[in-house]
């Protein structure tokens, strides 16, 4: 009808309605969403992008683990011998400085750099950043910031800190440059580099004309993961007695330089490993000489000398070729082809047992033993021992060489017979004496107790026995023989009242590079042993290399461990025992 009046309809109003609270609803949600999402989920991200560039970079990269070790001492039973302190970097910004000169003047004396490079470098007008000085503390920092000179500022710098300074140096390593990136070198340090390290973060995102990170972009990031915490099997105290009773030792006797393991023969755990001299790894870049880095118990082979005859005498007595009472007539030396052998002490003792060739460490005698089982099993037994490989350690560590006594020709197999013509660490001599003490069982030696991760779980390490190199009762009779050196023999001053200590002596010749022979009048002075014998509860060898004042272990070697025994055997509330003949 014309002129007639069109009405919509009801439902449609109500269903466009409908939408548009459907559609204002969805929006809320959206944006409610988005606000959490920027002001929870990622705040992290948008809280590091409200900062400088340098703190956003400083948010995507990990803190290194520390290194700890046991502490009884402490509440939470460890101690960090590796940590981190945050110390400050001091730059410049040389387009802003107004007086070079003056300014360097002022820094002079706060500066381990001389006057005259500050204000070069201070004088580079149109540089825009030049750095100064590295590692400077807070006091030093409010020190050059209360002087208010323009164009001068500072970085946080995160720094390794070893709170014992030189203790433990060569186990632990240090952190150091290589190119541009500080990592973890020798040591623990360098060994466990990519579980201390931790994992960088990373942002994606959209930048702007100017370089700028655009907020509301789309970006994806990832926060750094930080490095594990390296917890120990080294006691903080035996440590420490350890490092500083052997770098009293060397520098007493003059000697070139020392070493010093102790072990749990049970486990193969290490309670202390040292070297001397040794340096602060705070300041591993004042080091003169690097060979100072290297782990002397792990890292260098040396011929042991006579510490060795405990080993053939273990194998020969397994062998049932020989017992303690067993007998030989000590002519004063052997010959072998063209080669004649002589006792240290360049005698002859006549009729001697096998108690009495470890007492008094003859040569001959352990040449007789070695020659009741014949090179081939002589060397079998060298190797079963552990010498010549990698104990397994998790360090790096040299194998040492055997290859002589491998050989099955009699003189290497004769010389080898007391501890020349092959060499060995001093870990690998502890883990052989710790199968003398621990039943026959040889363990594999390892020194980090559990990794803790940033998630709170635990990596633990298991004791791990390699093999049975003697049987339980050979190893009680060889320790029984290894008291009677300590009672009677070269070892007494390795001795402790109450107690039975096992162990013996070596002073080997060092092979001369130029000649082939050996040096004259340099030898390396080591003993070998463990207590209490009834139930061990430390294998320790202590070594020094050239003493001036001394030829002798005996006079070296011997009274450091005896020193040491002393005082570890009440701090692991060993009791003595009742029966203990006074040394």
């Amino acid at each position: 009808m014309a002129g007639a009046k069109r009405h919509q309809s009801p439902g449609r109003g109500h269903d466009r309605l409908g939408l548009i609270r459907l559609a204002l609803i969805l929006f809320a949600a959206v944006l409610v969403l988005r606000l959490f999402t920027l002001q929870v989920l990622e705040h992290a991200f948008y809280a590091a992008l409200a900062q400088d560039q340098h703190q956003l970079s400083q948010q995507l990269l990990p803190t290194r683990g520390d290194i700890l070790v046991k502490d009884q001492q402490s509440a939470t039973g460890t101690y960090p011998l590796a940590t981190n302190q945050t110390l400050h970097l001091l730059f410049a910004v040389p387009k802003q400085v107004t007086k070079p000169a003056d300014e360097a003047h002022q820094l002079a004396g706060l500066l381990t750099i001389p006057e005259d490079q500050i204000a070069q470098r201070l004088s580079k007008g149109k540089d825009l950043y030049e750095p100064l000085q590295h590692g400077l503390t807070d006091a030093q920092m409010q020190t050059i910031t209360d002087l208010h000179l323009p164009g001068l500022f500072f970085s946080d710098e995160p720094t390794r800190y070893y709170p014992e300074k030189d203790i433990g140096a060569q186990l632990l390593g240090f952190v150091g440059f290589q190119g541009n990136q500080k990592v973890g070198q020798y040591g623990v340090e360098g060994y466990y580099e990519k579980q201390l390290t931790g994992l960088k973060g990373f942002i994606k995102a959209q930048k702007d004309p100017s370089g700028q990170l655009i907020a509301t972009a789309a970006q994806l990031w990832q926060p750094a993961v930080n490095g594990s915490d390296v917890v120990l099997t080294i006691d903080r105290t035996i440590e420490f007695e350890a490092c500083t009773k052997l770098n009293e030792a060397v520098q007493k006797h003059g000697a070139d330089s020392g070493s010093l393991v102790i072990i749990d023969p049970k486990t193969g755990a290490v309670a202390a490993m040292c070297s001397s001299p040794d340096f602060n790894p705070s300041a591993y870049n004042a080091v003169t000489d690097p060979s100072v880095f290297n782990n002397q118990a792990t890292g260098s082979p040396y011929e042991p000398g006579s510490v060795f005859k405990g080993i053939t005498m273990a194998a020969a007595l397994n062998e049932g070729k020989v017992t303690p009472e067993t007998t030989y007539t000590d002519t004063g030396e052997v010959k072998v082809g063209n080669f004649t052998i002589k006792n240290s002490d360049l005698k002859a003792h006549g009729v001697r047992t096998m108690n009495q060739v470890l007492e008094e460490s003859l040569n001959t005698g352990a040449i007789f033993a070695m020659r009741t089982i014949g090179p081939d099993t002589f060397a079998k037994y060298v190797k079963a021992f552990g010498f010549g490989q990698p104990t397994g350690l998790d360090l790096n560590e040299k194998p040492g060489n055997i290859s002589g006594p491998a050989s099955g020709k009699e003189i290497y197999a004769v010389t080898g017979a007391f501890g020349q013509g092959l060499t060995v660490t001093p870990l690998q001599l502890a883990m052989a004496y710790g199968a003398l003490a621990n039943g026959g069982k040889l363990m594999r030696p390892y020194v980090v107790d559990y990794l803790a991760k940033p998630d709170g779980t635990k990596t633990v390490t298991a004791p791990q026995t390699i093999r049975q190199v003697i049987s339980p009762e050979t190893s009680a009779t060889i320790s029984a023989m290894l008291v009677r050196v300590v009672q009677n023999g070269h070892g007494k001053r390795a001795g402790v009242p109450g107690y039975f200590v096992a162990g013996k002596t070596g002073t080997a010749q060092i092979p001369d590079p130029t000649t082939g022979g050996y040096l004259p009048n340099l030898t390396i002075g080591t003993f070998a042993g463990f207590a209490p014998v009834e139930d061990p509860k430390f294998v320790m060898v202590v070594q020094l290399v050239k003493p001036r004042d001394v030829q002798f272990a005996e006079s070296s070697a011997a009274p450091l461990f005896g020193e040491m025994a002393k005082f570890l055997l009440p701090y692991l509330d060993v009791p003595p025992s009742p029966s203990a003949a006074t040394p």
